[in-house]
């Protein structure tokens, strides 16, 4: 069997059993802790279990590994463009000033601000997991039909249930159009220079944006011939209800972010850890 990338996967696993609302709001309480502190040691804790639960939830390099490659290189470029322009932004936060080296005749790499950059590059790459969890393990209908019996309207629902749909959609349609391109001759590969695949990549853009278009207008003709949005209410064919495993998967992520706020105000007594004092 073919998978998509970065796609919906129906497999049986304690994270693929939990609630499309349990798996939100999950994200929700981890993604906060994250960025409501600068403590390395929470956001390597939160990195290692968002970790465990992508090999729990048996989530396949071959689904992610394009948006790795894109993540990484904005993580790269962002690193050494944070110590491009502010070379002594650690100095100014903890306080102190360690100097390891120094070069260029202008810049000195410090302990604090290589503690800093770290603690940031770590910030990324602890949420980065916890959304391929959530949109890898989670049924778009399924979720949408959770949304909507907290409350949310169904239109609402819909909007995001199609829009998770349509990741795998998109990334199958790139590759459709760029295997089109390289049988009329045009050099995609590794073989050309990394310029021009960017700028043949590039062109992609266009037809890709028409099939787009094309798309969007045949659902919205199909959900207007079905009376879409005539009632207020609607019922839902996927949906599953909470049970003891979503309670209790909410109580720690909700822990972890309790926790989380006690070191940040009664330990650190700030946003940041300073391990220099």
């Amino acid at each position: 069997m073919k998978i998509k990338t970065f796609s919906y996967s129906q497999l049986d696993t304690f994270v693929h059993r939990l609630s499309g609302l349990s798996k939100l709001v999950c994200f929700l309480l981890l993604t906060s802790a994250i960025m409501l502190t600068y403590d390395i040691r929470i956001i390597l804790a939160i990195m290692v279990l968002s970790f465990v639960m992508m090999q729990v939830a048996k989530i396949r390099y071959s689904q992610i590994r394009l948006m790795l490659i894109y993540v990484m290189a904005f993580l790269v470029v962002n690193f050494f463009l944070t110590y491009l322009f502010e070379p002594e932004y650690g100095v100014a936060i903890y306080g102190t000033k360690h100097v390891l080296f120094s070069f260029g005749g202008h810049y000195t790499v410090m302990q604090e601000q290589l503690f800093y950059q770290f603690t940031k590059l770590f910030k990324y790459l602890s949420v980065i997991p916890l959304g391929i969890i959530f949109v890898l393990t989670t049924n778009p209908s399924e979720f949408a039909s959770s949304l909507n019996g907290v409350g949310v309207s169904y239109k609402i629902c819909t909007a995001l249930s199609l829009t998770l749909r349509y990741f795998p959609d998109v990334a199958d349609d790139y590759n459709t159009i760029a295997l089109a391109q390289q049988a009329r001759g045009v050099e995609m590969s590794s073989k050309a220079k990394m310029m021009d695949r960017l700028k043949r990549s590039a062109s992609i853009l266009i037809p890709l944006i028409m099939t787009t278009m094309d798309r969007i207008e045949l659902i919205s003709n199909a959900m207007d011939l079905r009376g879409y949005g005539k009632h207020r209410k609607r019922t839902w064919y996927a949906r599953k209800p909470l049970r003891t495993a979503d309670y209790i998967s909410m109580a720690v992520c909700l822990a972890v972010l309790v926790f989380t706020l006690y070191v940040r105000f009664f330990i650190n007594h700030s946003i940041y850890y300073n391990p220099f004092i």
